[in-house]
């Protein structure tokens, strides 16, 4: 069993780590691992499996997010990952939305060890690639120092292969999922704890990281980072990251990324993907520097017209993006 560099990860994220964002964010580097958005496991069971789980093999390594709360059906859904390819299943246990609540998975999970192990260990007999977690550090008025290192050893004993930690409890009421990302203030001591008693699993910490210097101090405790927001809001900072991380010069040339991308988003719309959904992940290419709102107005412009991408939005970055230094 293969378990890739988990160094830097993407994280989930409803509504934006599709295939396409996951497309682009492969463009700008080899390393990083990449995951899907969560999808249920009654999506994937019952659901338009191609439409949600089919991805392009250029993305990989990539993981599977999966959410639910039922072991068959957990386990149904880790094997249909794995025959479609993915390099991991990672099983949801942070989400605090609402939604999720109703259907008794996500954070609400942090107080079931037992089941969350049970699905564990039921998948782990059933597939071949790693089988991963995402937590919080708690939920609501759990006492951390007590519960969590219970919660933690307990997913170790059933085989999880690696655990990716919030640095925060999740708060299933009275807060909105949106407050869920700030409140309450990180915790990342509590992640590193983590790692002082559980030295043979690795352990990845996210929530709130947003510069190259934030990452290598994290890395002195931790063996991997995760960051969702400051990549979806700059993902270019995904090449100083390539950079500075992995020692990387790759494909740097920027020009060529926004050629290759643009390539793929006509190859893309002409199968039927409607082209807000293929220039959602380039949107924010450029946002506090300069230019960047004639960089949206003109892909605005490209959504509400007939014009090739690799035309348009080529020309789009000669116009108004070149000569343009970038500092990260």
């Amino acid at each position: 069993m293969k378990i890739h560099s988990h160094k830097f990860c993407v994280a989930p994220m409803m509504d934006y780590t599709d295939t396409h964002f996951r497309y682009f964010l492969r463009q700008l580097s080899s390393n990083i691992f990449l995951y899907t958005e969560m999808v249920s496991c009654d999506a994937i069971i019952f659901g338009n499996r191609d439409g949600l789980l089919k991805y392009n093999p250029g993305e990989h390594p990539v993981g599977l997010q999966i959410g639910g709360s039922s072991i068959e059906k957990m386990t149904e859904a880790a094997i249909i990952g794995e025959a479609f390819g993915y390099d991991e299943i990672n099983l949801n246990i942070g989400c605090p939305s609402p939604r999720v609540q109703k259907g008794n998975f996500g954070a609400c999970l942090m107080s079931n060890a037992n089941l969350v192990s049970e699905i564990i260990l039921a998948i782990k007999k059933r597939v071949k690639i790693p089988v991963t977690v995402k937590c919080r550090l708690g939920i609501d008025d759990q006492d951390i120092e007590k519960e969590l290192p219970i919660f933690m050893n307990s997913i170790i004993e059933a085989g999880v292969d690696l655990v990716i930690v919030h640095a925060r409890k999740a708060i299933l009421s009275g807060i909105t999922p949106k407050e869920n990302r700030t409140i309450p203030e990180l915790n990342y001591n509590a992640v590193y704890a983590i790692k002082e008693y559980i030295s043979d699993k690795e352990i990845i910490i996210n929530g709130g990281i947003n510069s190259i210097s934030e990452i290598y101090e994290h890395l002195k405790y931790t063996d991997g980072v995760m960051l969702g927001r400051k990549i979806m809001n700059d993902p270019i900072f995904v090449l100083e990251v390539d950079e500075k991380l992995f020692s990387s010069k790759g494909n740097k040339n920027l020009k060529r990324i926004i050629e290759n991308y643009s390539d793929y988003a006509d190859r893309q719309t002409s199968i039927g993907t409607s082209r807000s959904q293929i220039i959602k992940p380039i949107m924010s290419l450029f946002n506090n520097r300069p230019n960047a709102k004639k960089w949206r107005r003109g892909l605005d412009q490209y959504r509400n017209s007939n014009y090739s991408a690799l035309d348009y939005i080529t020309e789009l970055h000669a116009n108004f993006i070149d000569g343009v230094e970038f500092r990260y």
